[in-house]
């Protein structure tokens, strides 16, 4: 965009020189909206409050969804059928994707990564229609979740680092637009940078700290072009990443059989595994992944160490975090069990320690050595430390990261910093 930017003010100097900078800038930024961008929808597309863009037709207007007050209809209007069609069409173009009344639907992704769904008259009856999912340009931190969001409360939190930090097995259930994904990117802030890291998506919606980048390797699915040929799976991607050593694999989402599959099987080999599921309920993910068309043995489901269920309130218009369970079979029983450790209570709007960890405690302790009353301190070190880094507003992604990079070399420097209540910034002067 920057590119374009700068090329057609170029232009524009040949033929209008005598405009002054402020014109100039208005003229090329026009430009670029109108023969690069998706004209009057990009001054939506740069609202960070907006999550959905929705154009139902040309006869009606514009409707979005708003972080903080829900879905709500706008101003503008697309002039005509056309122009909904062809912002579809300028976005399948860019992804060697085509949009016709014999191909009537359209899945892309923009180059930002937003996701976009497009339909033509007469599949959808009362016009062309064009959705845009757009994604949090700055990630959401474990640090946003327990302070200003409210997603989970720092005991949770704390649960959640070292299960991500002795790499257990976790599963991100939750329905749409809960928050799943956003979850799955602060947890990964708590891995260590000497672990490899393979991600594989259909898009790109992750974006990890800086620190981890050296030793992580994104992939993503390709689509078949118009002959249908060069298509990339996720299958295809998860057999391939088994074959580069990965100490930590992140898929985006279980969707079916030969995938969980796959899951599970490096689950079982020794890689920690991170995933989501549409699912309500730690239960209700046990179901789906137990039950058609998934339909995973039970005695393989039981590698899941961790089950968080994200919600989406939509009465209040806010995301929690439901509930967090561990799975675990009886001795000799195939029958899955799940043990709620934390669940929310909608009403008080805050969260209780329903069971105590059972799983969790005993895999720490086969893996670490350390007692229950070990991990009781360990848990209220880390505690400590996310209030620390919530109170001195290190909620950037990269901020979280570099702290977590500093405590997995010196752990005593940050947790001294902690009890002193130190700026965080002191910790990374260079003398």
């Amino acid at each position: 965009k920057t590119a374009f930017f700068d090329v057609s003010k170029k232009e524009l100097e040949k033929y209008f020189g005598s405009l002054d900078t402020e014109s100039m800038n208005m003229l090329a930024g026009i430009m670029l909206h109108s023969m690069y961008g998706l004209g009057k929808l990009e001054l939506m597309m740069e609202d960070n409050f907006l999550e959905e863009i929705t154009i139902n037709s040309s006869k009606t207007p514009v409707v979005v969804y708003h972080r903080k007050h829900g879905w709500l209809k706008t101003n503008m209007k697309l002039e005509s059928e056309d122009a909904i069609y062809n912002y579809a069409s300028q976005i399948a173009r860019k992804v060697g994707r085509d949009i016709t009344t014999l191909s009537p639907i359209l899945d892309a992704h923009l180059l930002s990564g937003d996701r976009v769904n497009a339909t033509l008259h007469p599949i959808s009856s009362f016009g062309n229609t064009l959705t845009i999912r757009r994604f949090a340009r700055r990630p959401w931190t474990i640090i946003d979740f327990i302070g200003k969001s409210h997603t989970m409360n720092v005991e949770m939190a704390s649960v959640l680092w070292l299960a991500m930090q002795y790499e257990m097995n976790i599963i991100i259930a939750g329905g749409t637009a809960s928050g799943k994904t956003s979850t799955l990117n602060a947890l990964s802030a708590f891995m260590p940078n000497y672990h490899r890291i393979i991600s594989i998506e259909d898009v790109r919606e992750l974006f990890l700290p800086k620190y981890l980048h050296d030793n992580w390797v994104p992939l993503t699915t390709r689509n078949p072009n118009q002959e249908s040929k060069g298509e990339v799976t996720m299958l295809d991607l998860m057999q391939s990443s088994l074959r580069m050593r990965p100490d930590r694999i992140i898929v985006g989402e279980i969707r079916r059989h030969t995938e969980a599959e796959v899951l599970f099987e490096a689950m079982h080999t020794g890689h920690s595994v991170y995933s989501t599921l549409h699912a309500n309920s730690s239960n209700q993910a046990l179901r789906r992944l137990i039950e058609e068309p998934i339909s995973i043995p039970p005695l393989e489901v039981e590698a899941i160490d961790l089950i968080l269920v994200q919600h989406r309130d939509r009465k209040h218009n806010v995301r929690r975090t439901f509930e967090i369970a561990e799975i675990d079979t009886g001795v000799g029983d195939q029958q899955l069990n799940s043990n709620t450790i934390f669940k929310w209570l909608p009403r008080e709007d805050e969260w209780e320690t329903t069971n105590p960890a059972s799983k969790f405690v005993r895999n720490l302790n086969l893996n670490t050595g350390m007692t229950e009353t070990e991990i009781t301190k360990e848990l209220e070190e880390r505690a400590r430390i996310l209030n620390w880094m919530s109170e001195t507003n290190q909620n950037d992604i990269d901020q979280v990261g570099n702290l977590m990079n500093l405590f997995y070399s010196q752990p005593d420097l940050v947790v001294k910093a902690a009890k002193k209540k130190l700026d965080p910034k002191e910790l990374f002067k260079v003398d």
